[in-house]
Protein backbone atom coordinates (compact mmCIF):
# COMPACT_ATOMS: atom_id res chain seq x y z
CA UNK A 1 0.00 0.00 0.00
CA UNK A 2 1.11 3.64 -0.72
CA UNK A 3 2.18 5.77 2.07
CA UNK A 4 -0.10 9.03 1.02
CA UNK A 5 1.71 10.70 3.45
CA UNK A 6 5.34 10.21 2.14
CA UNK A 7 7.00 13.53 0.75
CA UNK A 8 7.45 12.14 -2.87
CA UNK A 9 3.43 11.28 -2.95
CA UNK A 10 2.15 14.64 -1.59
CA UNK A 11 1.72 17.54 -4.22
CA UNK A 12 2.84 20.81 -3.24
CA UNK A 13 0.76 23.56 -4.23
CA UNK A 14 2.73 27.59 -4.44
CA UNK A 15 0.72 30.41 -4.16
CA UNK A 16 2.55 32.46 -6.87
CA UNK A 17 -0.21 35.07 -8.28
CA UNK A 18 0.22 37.84 -6.25
CA UNK A 19 0.85 41.41 -8.23
CA UNK A 20 3.42 42.62 -5.35
CA UNK A 21 2.62 46.19 -5.40
CA UNK A 22 4.42 47.27 -2.60
CA UNK A 23 7.90 46.19 -3.77
CA UNK A 24 6.53 46.92 -7.52
CA UNK A 25 9.52 49.91 -7.73
CA UNK A 26 11.97 47.66 -6.47
CA UNK A 27 11.41 43.91 -8.66
CA UNK A 28 9.74 45.92 -11.69
CA UNK A 29 7.28 44.53 -13.31
CA UNK A 30 7.48 40.39 -12.48
CA UNK A 31 5.67 38.89 -9.57
CA UNK A 32 6.24 39.39 -6.39
CA UNK A 33 8.14 35.37 -5.91
CA UNK A 34 10.31 35.80 -8.72
CA UNK A 35 12.08 38.92 -6.65
CA UNK A 36 15.58 38.42 -6.66
CA UNK A 37 17.76 36.79 -3.92
CA UNK A 38 21.31 36.15 -4.58
CA UNK A 39 20.48 36.38 -8.31
CA UNK A 40 18.37 34.08 -8.54
CA UNK A 41 14.10 34.15 -8.09
CA UNK A 42 12.95 34.06 -4.31
CA UNK A 43 10.60 30.87 -5.46
CA UNK A 44 13.57 28.93 -6.63
CA UNK A 45 15.06 29.18 -3.13
CA UNK A 46 11.49 27.93 -1.97
CA UNK A 47 11.24 24.82 -4.28
CA UNK A 48 14.87 24.03 -3.48
CA UNK A 49 14.06 24.07 0.14
CA UNK A 50 11.13 21.84 -0.16
CA UNK A 51 12.53 19.77 -2.54
CA UNK A 52 15.52 19.02 0.32
CA UNK A 53 12.83 16.86 2.20
CA UNK A 54 11.66 14.84 -0.29
CA UNK A 55 8.97 16.27 -2.32
CA UNK A 56 8.98 16.09 -6.24
CA UNK A 57 5.44 17.00 -7.54
CA UNK A 58 5.36 20.96 -7.61
CA UNK A 59 2.23 23.15 -8.76
CA UNK A 60 2.76 27.08 -9.03
CA UNK A 61 -0.13 28.85 -9.19
CA UNK A 62 0.80 31.73 -10.83
CA UNK A 63 -1.19 35.05 -11.69
CA UNK A 64 -0.66 38.58 -12.66
CA UNK A 65 2.89 38.07 -15.01
CA UNK A 66 2.41 34.61 -15.04
CA UNK A 67 4.26 34.02 -17.95
CA UNK A 68 7.60 34.84 -16.44
CA UNK A 69 6.99 32.08 -13.75
CA UNK A 70 6.28 29.63 -16.94
CA UNK A 71 8.55 30.61 -19.23
CA UNK A 72 11.53 30.44 -16.06
CA UNK A 73 10.28 27.38 -15.15
CA UNK A 74 9.51 25.88 -18.91
CA UNK A 75 12.97 23.60 -18.97
CA UNK A 76 13.98 23.76 -15.49
CA UNK A 77 12.50 20.54 -14.23
CA UNK A 78 15.44 18.22 -13.43
CA UNK A 79 14.58 15.57 -11.08
CA UNK A 80 11.46 17.27 -10.40
CA UNK A 81 7.34 17.62 -11.74
CA UNK A 82 7.23 21.53 -11.67
CA UNK A 83 3.16 22.38 -13.57
CA UNK A 84 2.93 25.97 -13.97
CA UNK A 85 -0.91 26.49 -13.89
CA UNK A 86 -1.95 29.70 -15.16
CA UNK A 87 -5.07 32.25 -13.99
CA UNK A 88 -6.72 33.51 -16.64
CA UNK A 89 -7.99 36.30 -14.09
CA UNK A 90 -7.03 36.83 -10.51
CA UNK A 91 -8.46 34.66 -8.18
CA UNK A 92 -6.82 35.05 -4.82
CA UNK A 93 -5.58 32.43 -2.64
CA UNK A 94 -8.34 30.19 -2.19
CA UNK A 95 -9.60 30.95 -5.89
CA UNK A 96 -6.02 29.81 -7.10
CA UNK A 97 -6.22 26.22 -5.03
CA UNK A 98 -10.17 25.86 -5.85
CA UNK A 99 -8.52 26.35 -9.85
CA UNK A 100 -6.10 23.90 -9.41
CA UNK A 101 -8.64 21.11 -7.96
CA UNK A 102 -8.16 18.65 -11.32
CA UNK A 103 -4.46 18.57 -11.11
CA UNK A 104 -3.97 17.65 -7.80
CA UNK A 105 -3.34 14.07 -6.88
CA UNK A 106 -2.23 13.35 -3.77
CA UNK A 107 -4.99 13.61 -0.39
CA UNK A 108 -3.56 15.79 1.64
CA UNK A 109 -1.24 18.31 -0.82
CA UNK A 110 0.94 20.62 0.77
CA UNK A 111 -0.13 24.29 -0.03
CA UNK A 112 2.40 27.44 -0.17
CA UNK A 113 2.83 31.06 -0.26
CA UNK A 114 5.27 31.98 -2.71
CA UNK A 115 6.76 35.18 -0.84
CA UNK A 116 7.37 33.59 2.48
CA UNK A 117 10.12 30.95 3.75
CA UNK A 118 9.56 29.55 6.95
CA UNK A 119 12.52 26.58 8.19
CA UNK A 120 10.91 23.56 9.57
CA UNK A 121 10.85 19.57 9.49
CA UNK A 122 7.65 19.26 7.03
CA UNK A 123 8.23 15.68 7.84
CA UNK A 124 7.10 16.50 11.05
CA UNK A 125 4.43 18.68 10.08
CA UNK A 126 2.80 16.09 7.72
CA UNK A 127 3.63 13.46 11.19
CA UNK A 128 1.44 15.85 13.37
CA UNK A 129 -1.63 16.12 10.55
CA UNK A 130 -1.74 12.23 10.88
CA UNK A 131 -1.38 12.22 14.36
CA UNK A 132 -4.50 14.60 14.99
CA UNK A 133 -6.63 12.92 11.70
CA UNK A 134 -7.02 17.17 10.67
CA UNK A 135 -8.47 17.58 7.63
CA UNK A 136 -6.86 21.10 7.55
CA UNK A 137 -3.40 22.17 9.50
CA UNK A 138 -1.40 25.03 9.35
CA UNK A 139 2.22 25.60 10.36
CA UNK A 140 2.55 28.75 13.19
CA UNK A 141 5.26 30.74 14.57
CA UNK A 142 5.66 31.82 16.97
CA UNK A 143 6.98 36.17 17.41
CA UNK A 144 6.97 39.44 19.11
CA UNK A 145 7.63 40.85 15.72
CA UNK A 146 3.62 40.42 14.99
CA UNK A 147 2.25 43.72 14.19
CA UNK A 148 1.90 43.34 10.49
CA UNK A 149 0.65 39.61 10.90
CA UNK A 150 -2.81 38.46 12.03
CA UNK A 151 -2.90 36.26 15.46
CA UNK A 152 -3.80 33.04 15.34
CA UNK A 153 -5.44 31.52 18.81
CA UNK A 154 -5.07 27.60 19.66
CA UNK A 155 -6.02 25.52 22.51
CA UNK A 156 -4.31 22.96 24.52
CA UNK A 157 -4.76 20.11 21.80
CA UNK A 158 -3.35 22.91 19.12
CA UNK A 159 -6.81 22.87 17.26
CA UNK A 160 -7.22 26.76 16.02
CA UNK A 161 -10.22 28.43 18.14
CA UNK A 162 -9.89 32.01 16.48
CA UNK A 163 -8.20 34.17 14.57
CA UNK A 164 -7.29 38.02 15.51
CA UNK A 165 -6.36 40.99 14.11
CA UNK A 166 -3.34 42.17 13.69
CA UNK A 167 -2.41 43.92 17.39
CA UNK A 168 1.19 44.98 19.12
CA UNK A 169 1.90 42.70 22.01
CA UNK A 170 4.37 42.72 24.43
CA UNK A 171 5.03 38.51 24.89
CA UNK A 172 5.13 36.68 21.50
CA UNK A 173 2.20 35.31 20.25
CA UNK A 174 1.44 32.98 17.06
CA UNK A 175 0.79 34.09 13.43
CA UNK A 176 0.04 31.99 10.64
CA UNK A 177 3.89 30.88 8.26
CA UNK A 178 1.67 30.80 4.93
CA UNK A 179 2.08 26.73 4.85
CA UNK A 180 -0.52 24.19 5.28
CA UNK A 181 -1.62 20.52 4.97
CA UNK A 182 -5.51 20.57 3.07
CA UNK A 183 -7.32 17.57 2.53
CA UNK A 184 -9.39 17.89 -0.32
CA UNK A 185 -12.49 18.61 2.00
CA UNK A 186 -10.95 22.24 1.19
CA UNK A 187 -12.84 21.99 -2.42
CA UNK A 188 -15.84 21.66 -1.35
CA UNK A 189 -15.78 25.11 0.82
CA UNK A 190 -14.17 27.33 -1.95
CA UNK A 191 -16.47 28.43 -4.73
CA UNK A 192 -15.52 28.10 -8.47
CA UNK A 193 -14.32 31.22 -10.47
CA UNK A 194 -14.41 33.74 -7.54
CA UNK A 195 -11.72 35.74 -6.18
CA UNK A 196 -11.49 34.34 -3.01
CA UNK A 197 -8.78 34.80 0.28
CA UNK A 198 -8.05 31.85 2.23
CA UNK A 199 -7.50 34.00 5.38
CA UNK A 200 -10.48 35.84 5.24
CA UNK A 201 -13.12 33.77 3.25
CA UNK A 202 -12.44 30.20 4.19
CA UNK A 203 -10.28 30.07 7.32
CA UNK A 204 -13.86 31.35 9.02
CA UNK A 205 -15.89 28.80 7.89
CA UNK A 206 -13.71 25.70 8.51
CA UNK A 207 -12.25 26.32 12.11
CA UNK A 208 -14.59 24.32 13.52
CA UNK A 209 -14.31 21.45 11.05
CA UNK A 210 -10.75 20.44 12.92
CA UNK A 211 -8.41 23.01 11.90
CA UNK A 212 -5.17 22.53 13.56
CA UNK A 213 -2.19 24.83 14.28
CA UNK A 214 1.29 22.97 14.19
CA UNK A 215 3.82 25.68 16.57
CA UNK A 216 7.46 25.59 14.83
CA UNK A 217 10.72 27.48 16.19
CA UNK A 218 12.18 27.89 12.65
CA UNK A 219 12.48 31.21 11.23
CA UNK A 220 10.29 32.92 9.26
CA UNK A 221 10.88 35.41 6.32
CA UNK A 222 8.61 37.22 4.44
CA UNK A 223 9.45 39.58 1.23
CA UNK A 224 6.49 41.31 1.28
CA UNK A 225 7.56 44.73 1.41
CA UNK A 226 11.01 47.11 0.69
CA UNK A 227 11.57 46.70 4.12
CA UNK A 228 10.89 43.14 4.55
CA UNK A 229 12.87 42.23 1.44
CA UNK A 230 16.08 44.07 2.31
CA UNK A 231 15.81 42.01 5.31
CA UNK A 232 15.30 38.34 3.65
CA UNK A 233 18.58 39.23 0.91
CA UNK A 234 20.70 39.69 3.73
CA UNK A 235 19.78 36.59 5.70
CA UNK A 236 19.88 34.53 2.67
CA UNK A 237 23.21 36.27 1.71
CA UNK A 238 24.80 35.35 5.67
CA UNK A 239 22.75 31.85 5.66
CA UNK A 240 22.41 28.95 3.15
CA UNK A 241 18.70 27.99 3.52
CA UNK A 242 19.13 24.36 4.38
CA UNK A 243 21.01 26.00 7.66
CA UNK A 244 18.17 28.49 8.69
CA UNK A 245 16.21 25.79 11.31
CA UNK A 246 17.26 26.07 14.74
Amino acid sequence: MKNVFSPEKIDVLILCGGEGKRLRGIIEDRPKPMAEIRGRPFLDILIDYIASQGFRRFILCAGYKGEIVRRYYKNKHGSLNILVLKESKLLGTAGAIKNAESIIKSNPFLVMNGDSFCSLDLHKFINFHKEKKASFSMVLVNTKANKDYGVVNIDSSRRIISFSEKIKAKKGVLINSGIYLFGKRIFSVIEAGKKLSLECDIFPRIVAEGFYGYVTKGRFIDIGTPDRYERAKGRFRLCHPKKLIY
